[in-house]
């Protein structure tokens, strides 16, 4: 067994023992991965990926799990992440930011984003927001709006905006092109059927069409004539091909529904296939960006611009970006927020940028973390831990200080002297933390931070303690408060679980009492609640904080 195949079988093994059965699909990119040169010939391949994906398909779980056991420890592969393109001319570098407005922005938009951003820069080259607006069914105008106020909160901007639906002539004229040309055909089958000849290797009857018909049946389409599902445009790819994705894909289909900004002025659409390849060339994009996920599609790219005579983009391909227990993917945030299981795009739970936002998550903390995957294919998983740690280094130095009490219990103490400290007055009395409180013992002394130190001399639902003096030693110091200020901070967790379900416990609330001074911040205003962590107001009203970090 050569060590490609070794790879593959590596791969194939670890994928059917994590997800019960192997997938293809997920297989090619960790291959190329591994073997960037396996690449240039895909057929051979994806034969042998299939071939040993059905091989291990077919082991009883007993034996596959003796072979899982036998593959070594998986070490994550470290790659260097300087955003170096080899190729990359200085004043000639053109990337895009193609985002479709179906949905919030998310942070794995953010990576995409910011990389393309930063390479542009760094060769002084151009960034187009371009608008990826083909399917009528799914884009808003709320939607555009919230990607462009993600981009503009992320710190980086755009030099030139299109809309791929502006375009819907040259790509109908590019259409024709493959038409009359013999590389599409007008196909009549249903989705089943073509399903079925993709699985059977075999063109439909629609393909042996000339391209005269070919071109009457679009123009039946274009006028009204063939009711939506009636007829598609299909490429003329290569239905012996390994790679599904070249068995004849779909490049136009009908669409009734209105265009948010075209309203009913085109009822056949492209699909992403046709026109981010071809918006890429006709644009001028050099360096478009896409993760890996796609990289059985880059074949399809590469032949559809080829036929088309056009200009083919150097295409980088990085990791996509995983963030654990937070599903990074607008088909499944979407059914939360319709659900009502969240309270919007902006829920703090979320990975879009509204909801970090919401949850005192800064842009530069976000562009730190998401840079620091460079242009990559190494998968991880992260956790929240690494961005919430670059969040509280730029938070630090800055964040104003405060006094918070969660779960608060009243210290009563015998002798106090009055003492102010900002807006808080105290004397005989103040309120601690429950988990304070808790760990309280009959007998100890502890310090009242920046205030003096007490004994402790009873413990439970109230506790007493006497004046202990002012000199500042080894005690426990605890904060405290001394006017009951109700506040409730929102505690942000895992969105999901790790079977993939909903989390009905991902938020909880902590109620207490806080210091006046906090009276005098603005929504939106960070601060450090001392020994509890960092927290942004939320809302004045009821006096409410979204922890951050």
């Amino acid at each position: 067994m050569n060590s490609l195949d070794s790879a593959i079988r590596k791969h194939v093994i670890r994928n059917a023992y994590e997800y019960g059965k192997a997938n293809p699909g997920n297989i090619v990119g960790k291959a190329i991965n591994e073997f960037p040169e396996a690449k240039k010939d895909m057929k051979p391949l994806m034969q042998k990926i299939n071939e040993i994906c059905r091989e291990i398909n077919a082991l009883p779980k007993e034996k596959l799990e003796k072979e899982f056991a036998k593959l070594p420890k998986e070490e994550k592969k470290e790659e260097k992440n300087e955003l170096e393109i080899s190729d990359a001319v200085p004043g000639k570098v053109v990337v895009r930011y193609p985002p479709e407005p179906n949905g919030y922005p998310h942070i794995g938009h953010a990576k995409a984003f910011c990389l393309s951003w930063t390479i542009a820069r760094k060769y002084n080259g151009k960034v187009i927001l371009r608008w990826d607006d083909t399917n009528p069914e799914a884009e808003k105008p709320e939607f555009v709006e919230a990607i462009r106020n993600g981009i503009k909160w992320l710190g980086i901007d755009w030099d030139d905006e299109k809309y791929c639906s502006d375009y819907m002539p040259d790509m109908y004229k590019l259409c024709e092109k493959l038409l009359w040309e013999g590389n599409a055909y007008a196909c009549s089958c249903a989705q089943e059927e073509i399903a079925k000849g993709r699985e059977r290797q075999e063109r439909c009857t629609c393909g042996s069409r000339t391209p005269q018909e070919n071109l009457d049946e679009w123009k039946r389409m274009l006028n009204g004539t063939t009711p939506e599902g009636g007829a598609t445009i299909r490429l003329k790819g290569d239905m012996e091909s390994q790679n599904t994705v070249m068995r004849d894909p779909t490049l136009f289909r009908i669409i009734e529904s209105p265009h948010y900004r075209q309203g009913l002025k085109y009822r056949v659409w492209p699909t992403y296939d046709f026109q981010g390849a071809v918006m890429d060339s006709l644009l001028g994009v050099t360096h478009p960006i896409r993760s890996k996920e796609y990289e059985l599609r880059d074949e399809l790219y590469e032949f559809l611009l080829k036929k088309l005579g056009m200009r083919v983009p150097k295409m980088i391909s990085i990791s996509r970006l995983s963030i654990k227990n937070a599903p990074l993917s607008k088909r499944l945030l979407r059914p939360l927020v319709e659900s009502g299981k969240v309270t919007g795009w902006d829920d703090p739970r979320l990975p879009t940028l509204e909801g970090l936002k919401r949850r005192g998550i800064l842009p530069e903390a976000v562009r730190k973390f998401v840079l620091s995957f460079g242009i990559s294919k190494v998968e991880s998983e992260p956790g929240w831990d690494k961005l919430l740690s670059e969040n509280r280094k730029i938070l630090d130095p800055t964040a104003p200080h405060f006094f918070f009490v969660a779960n608060p219990v009243k210290l009563k103490i015998k002798g106090g002297k009055k003492k102010k400290l900002r807006d808080m007055e105290a004397g005989s009395e103040v309120w601690i933390s429950g988990t304070d409180a808790e760990a309280l013992r009959e007998g100890e002394t502890i310090r009242l931070k920046e205030l003096y130190n007490v004994k402790i001399e009873k413990t439970g639902e109230e506790i007493s303690a006497s004046y202990a003096g002012e000199e500042i030693g080894k005690e426990k110091k605890i904060h405290w408060v001394s006017e009951k200020l109700e506040c409730e901070v929102l505690r942000p967790g895992d969105l999901v679980l790790d079977s993939g379900e909903f989390n009905p416990s991902s938020l909880t609330m902590d109620t207490g009492y806080c210091e006046k001074s906090v009276q005098s911040l603005k929504e939106g205003d960070i601060v450090q609640f001392e020994r509890y962590g960092f927290c942004r107001l939320d809302s004045r009203k009821p006096l409410r904080f979204v922890f951050s970090c």
